[in-house]
């Protein structure tokens, strides 16, 4: 057993990832050592890198949709099972919105990837209680982005209520899984990208979308509910005069640019705004319910561990189609 890590390394915010070889770190009491095989690359990460969210741990490694092999420690997995490591890393209990089943807004929450190390490595270690069982029959990287893409999306769509025709601002990671498992619940897809992103739009076709354009291009009729993944603010008055009345526009992205002014006739009629933060171990255990009942296909680049920042990068221009995915 060797004993360092060999990670991709944020040193401070703004500056490119380095390789580095750290101490394998020693395991407390219900943590688990993972071997990863594969680790997702998130929207999340580009803004930690880039000094778009505040106060990260530093020296810091990113990475958050972590898929990996139990090396030792805990008791709740055997040696070698197959788990999976989400942004939330740990929860107090204890706080009021921990009592109230809201682990998600948990006050002293710990967050995989940004105040604890994440999943650009070769191994991790994570609290056993917030990972999740996952599958033998799908390969690591076509996992991965359902640890927090995936998981999000999901519960952004339970956000949207009983709407059937959700627009999806931004078809990257998340929105091209909530997609498809919007579909299986009998709901219509409108995809809006940014203006020339010809590949998201054909792979929203490709998934069953009714309608998939730009975000300035008329849509065909009214929706009854709109998801913003897309990190862009002036998206949000934007999706209020597309929702019909009683509509919701939910902001599903930890991290978006200011929200311009706009007038109050668009909030009328009983539209609302919502966001979404975090999620729940809860939704996990529905979610890979959900999954394994109505399997959803992943589409992924996969780069090496050592690609990292050109992962990012091609994140940033929005050249990925799908989900960007890194694998040791």
């Amino acid at each position: 057993m060797h004993d360092v890590v060999r990670a991709q390394l944020l040193e401070r915010p703004g500056r490119p990832l380095r390789a580095a070889e750290l101490p394998r770190p020693t395991l407390r009491e219900g943590e688990i050592r993972i071997a990863v095989d594969a680790c997702g690359v998130c929207r999340t990460d580009l803004h930690i890198r880039d000094g778009e969210l505040p106060e990260p741990m530093l020296p810091l490694v990113l990475g958050h949709e972590i898929v990996g092999r139990v090396i030792e420690g805990g008791s709740r997995f055997v040696e070698g099972a197959r788990v999976g490591v989400p942004w939330l890393a740990w929860a107090c209990g204890r706080c009021r919105a921990c009592r109230a089943g809201r682990e998600n807004l948990c006050e002293n929450a710990v967050f995989t990837g940004y105040t604890r190390d994440g999943g650009y490595a070769d191994e991790t270690v994570a609290d056993e209680r917030f990972c999740f069982p996952l599958p033998e029959d799908r390969d690591a990287p076509e996992l991965a982005p359902l640890l927090c893409a995936g998981l999000i999306g999901f519960r952004s769509l339970r956000f949207a209520g009983d709407a059937e025709r959700i627009g999806l601002y931004g078809f990257g990671a998340a929105a091209h899984i909530v997609a498809q498992v919007a579909r299986a619940e009998g709901r219509r897809i409108f995809a809006l990208t940014r203006r020339g992103d010809d590949d998201a739009q054909s792979l929203a076709r490709e998934l069953g979308a009714d309608w998939a354009g730009a975000v300035d291009d008329p849509l065909p009729e009214e929706l009854d509910a709109a998801i913003i993944f897309a990190p862009a603010g002036e998206l949000v008055p934007r999706a209020l005069r597309a929702v019909a009345r009683g509509g919701r526009v939910v902001c599903a992205g930890i991290h978006m640019s200011d929200i311009p002014s706009f007038p109050y006739e668009l909030l009328w009629g009983e539209r609302s705004i919502a966001s979404v933060a975090n999620l729940t171990r809860a939704d996990g255990e529905e979610f890979f319910v959900r999954v394994a009942a109505t399997p959803v296909t992943t589409h992924v680049e996969r780069f090496p561990l050592a690609e990292a920042e050109s992962a990012l990068a091609r994140l940033r221009a929005g050249a990925v189609r799908g989900a960007a995915v890194l694998v040791t």
